[in-house]
């Protein structure tokens, strides 16, 4: 049986985090490849709702080296985010492999051995930039086994018109939550469920905005004051449900009935279905094998580099690998370094 080939470096993943890395890796000479799921570029992006829009402008929305277009509206739509990253792809010519299935990442000896459903990959390197989408998160309460209605979360919604009618809950306090809600209220009988009351940022301020005071908070070592990236951004949707009164929140059901939620104070009410806007998780259960994996699905790092494991990486997974990581502008900070750090490790490993 024939060995694959040794590459100096394997990333994978397809999306914004992995053209990212790709980038400042580019100059450096390194045999690497991308190897991607997905059957196109765009990443998570292709996953998203319809109506699913940034909430900043192309120009404060881009990767490192090449601004992404003007849109035709001042906000992106998820479309022209896709295109973006297809010819980003393009533009500089990155090696991707796809679509390729990681299903298992084992050392032998110096190497990193990726087992896929098209064979198998070695690399004296390896970077994970998976994302999270494919790992929805989705709390446990008691009786969800048993609700006769529809249980999807926010990875999995398309669009309002399939809840016409319907008694909805949509449960989460963040952006996606807010605008789901806005455009599933206008043909749907829905409530929003937080568990605290949501937090509104002024009407003028976008994801810039947003992001600029939180960078320069995170630099002041400042986590604790107001702003966060999780805040709400009032999007024209969102502002058109503010007007009609929809957007107030209860807090949490604390049971699913066959038929509904029982409330916090007792209530029982008939539900339809559940929206659970409810965040994600680290799609990194191919890491298995290495035994890098905590608790919660993510591995312990200093900056992006895995404590554990010499050779392995982790870019764009949310705040414990870079700040902002898991945006598009706030993703380059933690890729720029990352590359840095591999190009010096494969330097001082000499080559199997």
């Amino acid at each position: 049986m024939n060995e694959s080939p040794v590459r100096d470096l394997i990333i994978i993943g397809g999306g914004q985090s992995a053209l990212a890395t790709a980038y400042h890796l580019q100059r450096s000479s390194l045999d690497l490849i991308l190897l991607d799921e997905q059957s196109a570029p765009g990443g998570a992006w292709l996953h998203g709702w319809e109506s699913l829009r940034l909430f900043s402008p192309a120009d404060a929305s881009s990767l490192p080296g090449w601004l992404m277009p003007r849109t035709a509206s001042l906000y992106p739509s998820r479309l022209e985010v896709i295109e973006y990253l297809t010819q980003y792809e393009k533009r500089y010519s990155f090696p991707v492999h796809r679509p390729v299935q990681v299903q298992s990442v084992e050392r032998a000896d110096s190497l990193f051995r990726i087992t896929t459903n098209r064979g198998d990959y070695r690399a004296r390197a390896l970077v994970c930039a998976t994302g999270s989408w494919s790992n929805p998160y989705m709390p446990a309460y008691p009786g969800s086994e048993n609700f006769q209605g529809r249980q999807l979360h926010s990875a999995h919604y398309r669009s309002p018109e399939e809840f016409a009618g319907k008694r909805v809950l949509v449960v989460g306090g963040g952006n996606s939550a807010a605008q789901i809600l806005a455009e599933v209220s206008k043909v749907a009988n829905a409530t929003w469920v937080t568990l605290t009351e949501p937090t509104f940022l002024p009407d003028e301020v976008d994801g810039r905005y947003l992001f600029q005071a939180a960078t320069q908070r995170f630099q002041a070592g400042d986590t604790k004051t107001g702003g966060s990236l999780a805040d709400i951004v009032m999007v024209a949707p969102v502002k058109e449900a503010r007007s009609r009164g929809v957007l107030h929140s209860v807090r949490p059901f604390i049971a699913l009935t066959p038929t509904g939620v029982i409330w916090f104070d007792g209530r029982t009410e008939a539900v339809d279905a559940v929206i659970w806007c409810t965040g994600f998780r680290p799609a990194l259960a191919f890491l298995e094998p290495l035994d890098v994996l905590k608790p919660d699905g993510k591995v312990e790092v200093a900056g992006t580099h895995s404590v554990q494991q010499p050779g392995l990486w982790l870019v764009g997974y949310g705040s414990w690998t870079g700040f902002a990581s898991a945006t598009l502008i706030g993703v380059n900070r933690s890729a720029r370094q990352t590359a840095q750090e591999v190009i010096g490790f494969l330097q001082k490993d000499p080559s199997p």
